[in-house]
């Protein structure tokens, strides 16, 4: 099972192994900067400086919250594949109630543009979202180990 760094061939990796929770990251972690550095663009010219604020601190959630969740996840993949799903639910429901907890805590804050905030999560929600698809879709994930022994 070895990665290629052809992006364009399909690779082979087991779940959660460490090759592929990289590949994630990197991947995610690029597309999501890029598509904050845009919202953080955008915020400058329509707010300014509280824009620009609130794109720099969306961007920065987004990518914390996935990748610590994906590093979390690829652990228990690699050690109790049988808790995945509950590991990931509860990883999707602290990240829930942590981004509830901001925006309750940010309503009234003039420390940034909370507009510019919440449109910069969305957008950096769905492209980490999409990028972390296409690497699955482009990588042929092994569910059972043909290497392992019995």
């Amino acid at each position: 099972m070895t990665m290629t760094n052809d992006a364009s061939a399909p690779q082979s990796a087991s779940a959660g192994s460490p090759s592929i929770d990289a590949l994630i990251l990197k991947r995610s972690g690029l597309v999501t900067a890029l598509v904050g550095a845009v919202g953080i663009g955008i915020g400058a010219i329509a707010f300014g400086g509280p824009g620009v604020i609130g794109g720099i601190f969306a961007t920065v959630l987004v990518i914390v919250f996935f990748s610590v969740g994906q590093f979390v996840l690829g652990s228990v993949l690699r050690t109790n594949p049988q808790m995945a799903m509950t590991v990931a639910l509860t990883i999707y429901l602290v990240k829930i109630g942590v981004l509830f907890v901001l925006i309750i805590a940010f309503a009234e804050t003039t420390l940034f543009n909370t507009q510019v905030f919440a449109g910069t999560i969305v957008a950096c929600t769905i492209a980490w979202t999409t990028a972390e698809v296409w690497v699955f879709a482009r990588t042929k994930v092994l569910y059972v180990d043909p290497e392992a022994g019995s």
